[in-house]
């Protein structure tokens, strides 16, 4: 089988490299890819995931029979009806129903309707009355792009203060472009988060293990947030009436509630789920894998990727059994001196040849200079290793970090250390 696999990222380096272990897998075509996937497909780096045209134009051309899309931005921008209306089978919701991630309003107002529990929110297009609001208001909150922000555009605020340079820095300096014509004033939530992925073709719904982002890029959690600094997986803290609630009452809620309103989901659906002492509410949705998520979830995966995504495309999907390693995955980004904000670029990485047998090492930011591997990103690689347990592979994952090197190189420390503590003990 030929498929084409858009994005370039992180995820999509695992996605490629499980998709290149099915035997039924003929041709990888992978735009624009970056130069460490390179051995796992053909790279077509000129052809960019939001030239709509360019996309399905690549498809006809490598003959392709599934096209799998990776990244937010393509698929709201309706990559996946071009290339239906094509002729093509993808793994990708339609735009209508990536509106779940495009659109946190959109989502809100889904979730309020079908009684999925999130935090009470409201919009605004005016950062006046959102001033107002934020002042009116008594308790903290946090401020949302409405639209994608490559997951920076959220602010956790602490005061007043805070809240209103927040909507500032979104609505009038524009700081997420068009993503901040919008914005999304939210309850703030107390808890501990979790990310819950699961395949569905719109009818059947397959829940992927749960897995733990840590999204601000200091130790303790402290500093600004960024697209994600290290991700564990299972979290021994979440119990099952908590995860079976989660699968139950907003993972299938959503995909049916989407069908019920005509805007029927097949691709990943994720929600972030903050675990509260009212239970697990919604923090937002995601309609694709999360990143760097997507690095130790399908490590774990024993079914081939590639049955699970084409039986997706043809809602199908009842007829697939997904099975999963019962093992401990924890992977640790290391990025750029100075992400989130500024960053340098073009740092010779070494070290990739010297990590053990089994770890795995999935490039996000780099690019190529005279057949040498350099950053060309925030997030540059993510570190992956396995385990009997989170402990057993937290140490091994970071005794490897330590053998990868570019100037400037930065990552938290601390990266599943309290993936066992209870509950309790890790809120806030």
């Amino acid at each position: 089988m030929n498929v084409l696999l858009i994005g370039g990222g992180g995820r999509e380096h695992a996605i490629a490299w499980k998709l290149a272990q099915s035997p039924r897998l003929t041709k990888l075509t992978i735009a624009p890819g970056n130069p460490a996937m390179k051995d796992l497909g053909e790279l077509v780096p000129d052809v960019s995931p939001l030239d709509l045209d360019a996309v399905v134009a690549l498809a006809e051309r490598t003959s392709a029979d599934l096209v799998v899309v990776g990244p937010e931005g393509p698929l709201a921008a309706g990559v996946t009806d071009r290339l239906v209306e094509a002729g093509f089978r993808v793994f990708g919701p339609s735009r209508a129903a990536a509106q779940l991630e495009a659109s946190k309003a959109f989502a809100n107002q889904l979730m309020a309707e079908s009684s999925i529990a999130t935090s009470v929110s409201e919009s605004f297009d005016d950062p006046v009355p959102a001033k107002a609001y934020v002042a009116a208001v008594g308790h903290q909150v946090v401020i949302k792009a409405d639209g994608l922000a490559a997951g920076k555009g959220v602010t956790v605020c602490d005061d007043v203060a805070q809240a209103e340079a927040a909507i500032d820095r979104i609505m009038v300096d524009r700081a997420f472009g068009d993503a901040g014509v919008r914005i999304v004033v939210e309850e703030r939530m107390y808890g501990r988060e979790v990310s819950a992925h699961a395949f569905t073709d719109g009818i059947t719904v397959r829940h992927m293990p749960f897995s733990c982002d840590h999204k601000p890029v200091f130790d303790g959690n402290l500093g600004p947030n960024t697209g994600g600094m290290g991700v564990y997986s299972p979290p021994a803290w979440l119990d099952d009436d908590t995860a079976t609630r989660i699968r139950n009452d907003v993972s299938e809620r959503a995909v049916a509630a989407l069908s019920a309103a005509g805007r029927t989901y097949a691709g990943v659906i994720y929600p972030g789920m903050m675990v509260t002492d009212a239970g697990p509410k919604v923090v937002e949705f995601n309609a694709r894998f999360g990143d760097p998520e997507t690095e130790v979830l399908l490590p774990k995966l024993r079914t081939d990727l590639l049955d699970i995504f084409e039986a997706v495309a043809d809602q199908r999907l009842a007829n697939i059994e997904v099975e999963w390693d019962d093992v401990a995955t924890v992977g640790v980004i290391m990025a750029s001196g100075g992400y989130p904000d500024s960053y340098e670029t073009g740092k010779p990485i070494s070290g990739l040849d010297t990590v053990d047998a089994g770890i795995e090492v999935f490039v996000a930011g780099a690019r190529e200079e005279h057949g040498q591997l350099v950053t060309g990103g925030g997030r540059v690689l993510c570190v992956v290793a396995r385990g009997a347990t989170i402990e057993a592979a937290r140490e091994l994952a970071y005794q490897n970090v330590e053998r990868i090197s570019f100037e400037g190189a930065h990552y938290r420390t601390d990266i599943g250390l309290t993936a066992n503590q209870p509950l309790e003990v890790a809120v806030r």
